[in-house]
């Protein structure tokens, strides 16, 4: 359940750390993954940065999972049918 509260501009990412863990991931392998640091990636699960689009777009292919779910706006792990013009591939 996604719960914004006003007033409030951060958000938390649960599933984003859950994947992470249940990969036997660390924030550091993540974090060289997207490009950034590891305090940056610290920051994004935390709800104390915004995620921008790419990066979430990247975590979601890295995990075969959708952007949607992610976010929690979905219970749905399966993602999406993929474009057959992706705007993104799992290696860029």
């Amino acid at each position: 359940m996604l719960i914004l509260v006003l007033g409030d501009t951060s958000m938390r990412f649960p599933r984003i750390r859950n994947f992470r863990e249940d990969n036997d991931l660390t924030q550091q392998d993540m974090a060289e993954y997207l490009s950034c640091s590891q305090v940056a990636y610290s920051y994004y699960e935390l709800g104390r940065r915004s995620i921008p689009l790419d990066l979430l777009i990247k975590i979601a292919l890295f995990y075969d999972t959708s952007v949607d779910y992610l976010l929690g706006i979905t219970d749905c792990i399966k993602p999406y049918e993929r474009s057959k013009y992706p705007v993104m591939k799992n290696d860029e």
